[in-house]
């Protein structure tokens, strides 16, 4: 049962970013592109959560998890919206991020030995440099969404409700993944759908 929520999780998520993808397409929003990765990223995280509850947890289904939901996700949030905010500076300082994410996550070692349940990372992986990497991003990219929305929530006041209710369940889901795969891919779900009513209902109309 935790592994087929998971995976309804991560199916409502990787629907929630293709269909941003899909509004991307039709008006070439940038912002729109960044958000749709952001919620991509995030259903392959809530797959790899559920690869590990059905298949037991190792450093392949780690690595995929740690990757997509500790490394990125958030950083890609956050460059949606200072996208939206024209601050196009961004684009490179993520991508090289996301370069470097990506090579930590398949070249950091990891240590054992894996349970049945969502692995910590202070249990599998040293502080520097993966986890100083996932931190250093999470911070620059909550950063960035919340700053954000606060800044304009006069202008989009529903939008960014939901945006900033969106990161707060998706921070929850976190902190409490160590109730289970299925606790969290509820979460998972939750915040999507909270983070996709907020980016469509905050785009501004571009001529």
């Amino acid at each position: 049962m935790e592994a087929l929520l998971a995976f309804a999780a991560a199916l409502l998520a990787l629907r929630l970013g293709g269909l941003l993808a899909v509004r991307w397409r039709a008006r070439r929003a940038p912002e729109l592109a960044a958000w749709g990765a952001a919620l991509i990223a995030y259903a392959v995280a809530s797959a790899a959560l559920a690869w590990g509850a059905a298949a037991g947890w190792g450093a392949p289904a780690f690595r995929v998890y740690y990757l997509f939901g500790g490394l990125v996700t958030a950083p890609l949030l956050g460059l949606g919206s200072l996208l939206l905010m024209h601050r196009k500076w961004a684009l490179w300082p993520a991508l090289v991020y996301v370069g470097l994410a990506i090579g930590v996550a398949v070249a950091v070692p990891m240590s054992g030995p894996w349970g049945s349940s969502i692995p910590a990372a202070q249990d599998h992986l040293d502080f520097w440099p993966a986890r100083l990497v996932a931190l250093v991003g999470n911070i620059a990219g909550t950063a960035a969404v919340v700053g954000v929305a606060i800044a304009t929530i006069k202008r989009r006041p529903l939008g960014n409700a939901l945006v900033l209710a969106g990161v707060a369940v998706a921070a929850a889901g976190t902190a409490l993944s160590g109730l289970g795969a299925a606790q969290t891919g509820v979460f998972v779900a939750i915040a999507a759908l909270l983070l996709y009513g907020g980016f469509t209902a905050s785009s501004p109309t571009r001529r």
